[in-house]
């Protein structure tokens, strides 16, 4: 297992590289830079923009760029500033005097340490996935047991409406009857200290994923419904309830757990549009906001995480297989 672990650990390094080079090129292939306004309109005027081109390394070629932001590179007095690799996600262009860390992880004076832009996502993230899991696999276990009955086609129409309608649509319906027509929330939050403002975003931030959850559990269920093991366990008299949370449940949550991993991580990362939505001051919106101000540092540090996210639920599910599945072997 500890084999196991370092080499995956190993071959994140290549991916994230991969990934840093793939959304380097992309960012300086989009028009515009971090000194205009908007595109063709100046913010600064040319002798400005060469001093701030020169201060933050723009004026160097772009593979020295790459390797001075992923690597590290030396200063003019000779000194080697380390990169991304020893955790230094630089300096960001637009807010000036302040480190992309320190704008992902710093935290409010007087506020808990998960007061952080990345601490919002990632609360947001896990109670969408909380939702999503307390939702979606009851549910798809009642639709497995009721199969063909109204309760089946109840739970696949609601899945299907999840699946396909995009959250943001989901996000402005709960908004009119829940904030303007039952006036149970607020439209726009004043403050997100209150548990009753992170409802309606962590319901549509995980809309999606509990529907996908669901059907995923419904037809795990099934197919473990008809496996010759549970027909003995029904044989030799043990009681319908033992059958399905021993026998049935804990096989069918194999491939739900292949996708919870991932799933945690898209939802941490991929609340672009929610948070953009309902104001929320998580990552995800200081990322877009990044992409529209050409950002280049924000937008490498911030896809960065995003992929080491991603990365370690994938590996935490690889394990997760060996606890459920005493067959599966990691060799």
């Amino acid at each position: 297992m500890t084999r196991f672990i370092t080499r995956r650990l190993l071959w994140m390094i290549p991916v994230l590289i991969v990934v840093t080079l793939v959304t380097f090129l992309l960012m300086h292939a989009a028009p515009g830079g971090p000194w205009d306004r908007a595109p063709g309109t100046r913010q600064v005027d040319p002798a400005t923009q060469e001093m701030l081109n020169h201060q933050f390394g723009l004026d160097k070629p772009m593979w020295r760029q790459f390797v001075a932001y992923t690597f590290g590179d030396f200063d003019e007095e000779g000194k080697f500033v380390c990169g991304a690799a020893c955790g230094n996600l630089g300096p960001s262009y637009r807010q000036r005097g302040r480190t992309v860390q320190e704008i992902l992880f710093s935290v409010p004076e007087g506020k808990p340490i998960w007061a952080s832009r990345f601490g919002y996502s990632v609360r947001l993230g896990v109670l969408a996935l909380l939702f999503a899991l307390f939702v979606g696999i009851p549910a798809g276990i009642i639709a497995a047991l009721k199969q063909n009955t109204w309760i089946d086609y109840l739970s696949a129409l609601i899945a299907n409406i999840g699946v396909s309608v995009p959250n943001f649509v989901i996000g402005i319906y709960l908004i009119i009857i829940f904030g303007v027509l039952l006036h149970w929330v607020n439209v726009v939050p004043r403050s997100w200290d209150n548990l009753k403002a992170w409802i309606i975003p962590a319901l549509v931030l995980g809309s999606g994923t509990m529907a996908f959850t669901a059907r995923l559990t419904r037809s795990a269920m099934i197919e473990v419904m008809r496996q010759d093991y549970i027909r003995t366990a029904r044989a030799k008299g043990l009681r319908e309830i033992v059958v399905v949370s021993r026998h049935m449940f804990k096989n069918a949550l194999i491939p739900v757990v292949t996708v919870l991993g991932p799933a945690l991580a898209g939802l941490v990362t991929g609340s672009f549009i929610i948070e953009t939505m309902f104001g929320f001051p998580g990552v995800g919106r200081e990322y877009v906001q990044a992409i529209s101000n050409r950002d280049y540092s924000m937008i490498l540090g911030s896809t960065l995480l995003f992929g080491v996210l991603i990365a370690l639920s994938n590996l935490s599910v690889d394990i997760l297989y060996g606890v459920l599945d005493p067959r599966i072997r990691i060799e």
